[in-house]
């Protein structure tokens, strides 16, 4: 199978935030690119197609969302 993604994932199991208005819901990050990344969340009812990423200290980055399904979300970054 062909890979056809931009850049190499990281694999990690670390924690995250998703950031939206005032909200905040709390994540799994499964694995990480310089393009993007995979979240795990309890469920992905709710969440808009576009909010903020915040993983550690790091600055937060924007996120289009690109698939979903359950409590996987799989996002590009802007």
């Amino acid at each position: 199978m062909d890979e056809r993604r931009d850049s190499a994932r990281l694999r990690m199991l670390k924690s995250g935030r998703i950031l939206f208005g005032k909200a905040a819901v709390p994540c799994t990050v499964r694995n990480v690119s310089e393009s993007g990344a995979c979240l795990q969340v309890q469920s992905t009812y709710g969440l808009p197609s576009a909010f903020e990423f915040a993983l550690d200290d790091k600055p937060p980055r924007h996120c289009k969302v690109v698939w979903l399904d359950g409590t996987i979300v799989r996002v590009e970054f802007q």
